[in-house]
């Protein structure tokens, strides 16, 4: 495991369709997903994460509206923030240890090409 936290967030991003963006440092930049309906809360649960670009690291702290007529235009809030440990990180799978106010503990981000390219699904994983 690495020396240095990574850091990650969960913006609520109030657009044309109300859902949270996962982002997570890595490799100089906030690797991202849409998340339509949150991390899940408890171990087991799933959820669908569409991979979107990247994002810039200064991104992280965005809190505000992005203006109509823009990409992702809508009001963009901090749900969650934190830093973060990784167990794995590959190309099909990805483990990390979440260290946030509001979540915390193993999430698995699995590929899930069967619904899509860029489809994910995100799970908590089980504690110990």
């Amino acid at each position: 495991m690495p020396d240095r936290l990574l850091h990650f967030v969960l913006h609520e991003h109030f657009s044309r369709h109300h859902h949270f963006d996962f982002r997570l440092e890595h490799d100089g930049v906030l690797a991202s997903w849409a998340v339509p309906k949150g991390l899940p809360e408890k171990p087991g649960e799933r959820r669908l994460a569409i991979q979107v670009e990247d994002h810039a690291l200064s991104y992280g702290d965005f809190e505000g509206t992005i203006p109509e007529g823009e990409y992702g235009a809508g009001e963009v809030k901090i749900a969650d923030e934190g830093t973060y440990e990784t167990i794995v990180w590959g190309d099909e799978r990805i483990e990390i240890l979440l260290h946030g106010r509001q979540f915390s503990g193993k999430y698995v981000l699995l590929r899930f090409k069967k619904a899509g390219e860029k489809n994910w699904i995100v799970l908590k994983g089980k504690e110990g």
